[in-house]
């Protein structure tokens, strides 16, 4: 188990730390036979409308830290770091400034080129985490990233350099070029000799399972966690299972059927890798081989890997946005409300449903991993 009282303390010291909401959607609960759904809304996380906040920018910190320490800087703490004028990753706005770090730790940040690749989230959080330190970060878009997104990258002054193929083909043309340019690989995958800072990435996330374990009054029994490469639902799940002791709930992974790799993983009884094909519109979900770290967590945790369509993925934005019976309005994004979907999948299903103990008894967990506030993109998305 990670340190959580650590996580908590280097991010409460850099930014104006606060947990993400909990929504208790009652109305949505009963149209779907359950007791209770809560939905954890990352959508609120440190300026960044993502939970990869929590994991690339963190890195980020550590790894200066880290170096600080190594050149010399062995007293550093937590005064070293430096502080967000704005509170979050955002950007400062005018009469709002970032407080430096020590001089320890801006000159270790210095001479530091973060290089990742990404879908759109987690280039955002190492762009963003790099611009507060001082330090540089190359990121590599495939193709099919929105420009939208890319934009989103560069506006923390970011190089963003857009490589052909899919997610995959730009993570390892950026683990070439760390190993070319002697930059910092910082990716939220990992494979047999690349595990270090994916583990750090994975810690970051374990405070959002810390935060839900504090806001709920009653444990989940089933918690349905949407993967790409599965960092965030291997942390999430490990630690949840870990702090409910006795009573652990049932983790099932949701993934589009267009990147289906911890489904092909489990048929196959090892990690795969599976062909790129159509395009999903759960783009952030988009990844074709699961984590070593996630796969070796999730291939023994998870009770179900499940799938999911476009069409069940626009159902359950509809869902959210649009809500009923008082339930609170949650702007998810197309990757969002992945979890969602699974859900509502299972819920039509009987045998599956019958199987995995899913009743009016059921207490359900999704987490809204991003966040959209384009009503209108959720219109569209959800009309097809």
């Amino acid at each position: 188990m990670p340190d959580h009282a650590s996580v908590r303390a280097l991010i409460s010291r850099v930014f104006d730390y606060r947990p993400t909401a909990v929504h208790d959607l009652k109305g949505l609960a009963a149209a779907l036979g359950v007791e209770a759904l809560a939905v954890k809304d990352e959508g609120g996380r440190l300026g960044l409308r993502s939970f990869k906040a929590l994991g690339g920018a963190y890195a980020v910190l550590r790894t200066v830290w880290h170096t600080a320490r190594e050149r010399g800087g062995a007293s550093l703490g937590l005064d070293d770091l430096p502080r967000a004028g704005s509170g979050s990753l955002a950007p400062p706005m005018p009469g709002q400034r970032d407080q430096p770090g020590s001089f320890a730790f801006r000159r270790a940040a210095s001479a530091l080129t973060f290089v990742c690749a990404t879908d759109g989230n987690h280039g955002q959080a190492v762009a963003a985490g790099a611009r507060l330190v001082g330090a540089h970060a190359v990121v590599l878009v495939h193709q099919g990233v929105a420009e939208r997104r890319r934009r989103a990258i560069a506006r923390f002054g970011a190089e963003v350099r857009v490589v052909p193929g899919s997610y995959d083909d730009a993570v390892e043309q950026a683990g070439r070029l760390a190993q070319a340019e002697g930059w910092v690989l910082l990716s939220d995958t990992s494979w047999h000799d690349y595990l270090d800072v994916p583990r750090v990435v994975m810690e970051g996330y374990c405070l959002i399972a810390q935060e839900i374990v504090e806001q709920l009054d009653r444990p989940p029994t089933h918690v349905f966690l949407q993967a790409g490469v599965g960092g965030m639902a291997a942390a999430l799940g490990a630690s949840l299972t870990a702090m409910y002791g006795d009573a652990p709930p049932a983790i099932l992974i949701v993934e589009p059927e267009r990147a289906a790799c911890f489904m092909a993983s489990a048929r196959a009884g090892r990690r795969v890798r599976v062909r790129p094909g159509h395009p999903t519109i759960m783009s952030m979900l988009e990844c074709y081989e699961p984590s070593t770290l996630a796969w070796d967590v999730l291939d023994t945790l998870a009770r179900a890997f499940i799938t999911v369509s476009e069409a069940q993925c626009r159902q359950a934005m509809h869902l959210l946005a649009y809500p009923r019976d008082g339930d609170a309005t949650i702007m998810g994004g197309e990757s969002g409300v992945a979890g969602l979907a699974g859900l509502c999948a299972l819920v039509q299903g009987g045998r599956a449903r019958a199987a995995l103990g899913l009743d009016s008894r059921s207490r359900v967990l999704v987490v809204n991993t991003e966040s959209t506030d384009d009503e209108g993109h959720v219109g569209h998305t959800a009309n097809g």
